[in-house]
């Protein structure tokens, strides 16, 4: 006997009452039979006609997007972008929404995940519930803040740059990218053609007029000669081993915070947002209160941001051990911390390098995870190390939630979060949670 084939229920069409924002950039919502829907370009409160773009008979939710709006939220706003929408460009989430409106559902989304996961109310976690924007971010409605410093073009099967549409490796072709910053807009990727690529990358760094391009070739496609509006560097991403290498130019970008130059070589990461490195860093600086002759740990240190900060700061009888998996990025915070004889940097990761240490106490850590978080592992091992405060700096609320509780399990509590809105128009938020040790029962 053969079983049925699925029925894909992807153009269905439900008008359906949108309930709360959920992590993910995207709002519940329910059917009149009961059926989940997750449903992007909606607002909570709304009566719209959804679309079903991704799901089955038998799937547990379906995706969706709003195409009519019935009953729209005071929170709604005209997209300001002509590629933002159902069907179109993926790289932003909010367009529809007051900048404020925006800051709140990211807040419910941290609050609903910090309870769930975590079971922290706000009160609890020393948060008082907002999400601060970023300095110079608020603008009159209409205007969006410019502050994608990297933006990642796709390229179209006719050499034409674009963004990705959400979920999907089909290319929006775009003329112009209104959340890009000035210096990626200044060099006119999307006017020309990129035949033979896969994807260019462009960086535009915010502490000095370095300008970068990242090309990434279709296998066996032949590098174009590069010419755009204004002098910048060319990398090439090896098809074979995916390494990076110079083209011509430079081959890192140099960016400031702390009143200290950062070099970032290859196209590695730095905060995107111009702001973000400045203000993440005073926040963990504020939460960690270094002092002189502390030792510190800095994990997932990157190119040495936070590491340079503390080592700053506990001075030449402190101690600061930086961890990074990425080797470029290793030698770029050799050279950046340099200066400091008494920090020291090493590659692999985390989770393999720091038993290896053979540490065993730690004043302060800081951590700065990728988005799937630390993990219980890694978080158990730091718990050992008697720190008296811990910074973790956090890309997605629900791996900080999760890690929090693993935190909570081996004897730590948040002393303070704070939440700040470094991607606005998309879903992410970043926080700084900063930890201590709950005091023992004399």
């Amino acid at each position: 006997m053969q079983n049925s084939p699925v029925s894909s229920l992807v153009g269905e069409e439900y008008e359906v009452e949108v309930g709360p924002v959920a992590h993910g950039g995207h709002c519940i919502a329910r059917t009149e039979a009961g059926r989940v829907l997750f449903v992007r370009h909606a607002l909570p409160g709304e009566r719209v006609v959804a679309r079903v773009t991704e799901g089955e008979e038998t799937s547990r939710f379906l995706r969706a997007d709003a195409v009519t709006i019935l009953d729209p939220s005071k929170d709604r706003v005209v997209a300001p972008c002509p590629f933002a929408g159902p069907g179109k460009c993926g790289g932003c989430d909010w367009q529809h929404a007051k900048p404020g409106a925006q800051r709140r559902l990211k807040g419910e989304v941290i609050a609903e995940q910090l309870l769930r996961l975590a079971g922290l109310t706000p009160e609890e976690a020393g948060w008082d519930g907002t999400v601060m924007p970023a300095e110079g971010d608020k603008l009159p409605q209409g205007e969006v803040p410019q502050w994608r410093t990297r933006v990642q073009y796709a390229i179209d099967a006719d050499g034409h740059a674009g963004l990705r549409k959400h979920r999907s490796h089909d290319v929006e072709v775009i003329d112009h990218c209104m959340i890009a910053a000035p210096g990626v807009s200044e060099l006119g990727i999307e006017k020309r053609d990129w035949e033979n690529m896969a994807s260019v990358e462009a960086i535009a760094a915010s502490g000095s007029n370095d300008r970068q391009v990242v090309l990434t070739p279709k296998p066996g496609g032949r590098l174009p000669l590069v010419e755009l509006d204004k002098p910048v560097s060319v990398l090439r991403v090896d098809e074979k081993d995916g390494g990076v290498h110079r083209v011509h130019g430079r081959a890192f970008v140099r960016e400031r915070a702390d009143e200290r130059t950062y070099r970032v070589g290859n196209g590695g990461f730095w905060q995107v947002h111009p702001k973000a490195a400045q203000t993440l860093m005073l926040a963990v600086m504020q939460g960690l209160t270094p002092r002189k002759g502390e030792t510190a740990l800095d994990l997932y240190c990157g190119v040495g941001l936070f590491a340079g900060a503390i080592a700053d700061r506990v001075g030449d009888q402190g101690a600061v051990l930086g961890i990074e998996s990425g080797k470029r990025a290793v030698e770029d915070a050799r050279h950046n911390l340099a200066g400091f004889p008494r920090v020291r940097v090493e590659q692999g990761k985390v989770e393999s390098v720091l038993p290896r240490t053979g540490i065993t106490e730690v004043d302060l850590i800081v951590l700065d995870p990728p988005r799937a978080g630390a993990g219980k592992q890694t978080v158990h091992h730091l718990a050992t190390l008697g720190a008296r405060r811990i910074a973790y700096v956090a890309c997605d609320p629900a791996a900080l939630a999760r890690d929090l509780a693993y935190f909570a399990d081996r004897g730590y509590k948040v002393r303070t979060l704070r939440a700040f809105d470094l991607f606005p128009m998309t879903h992410h938020v970043e926080c700084v949670a900063i930890l201590e040790p709950v005091k023992k029962d004399a």
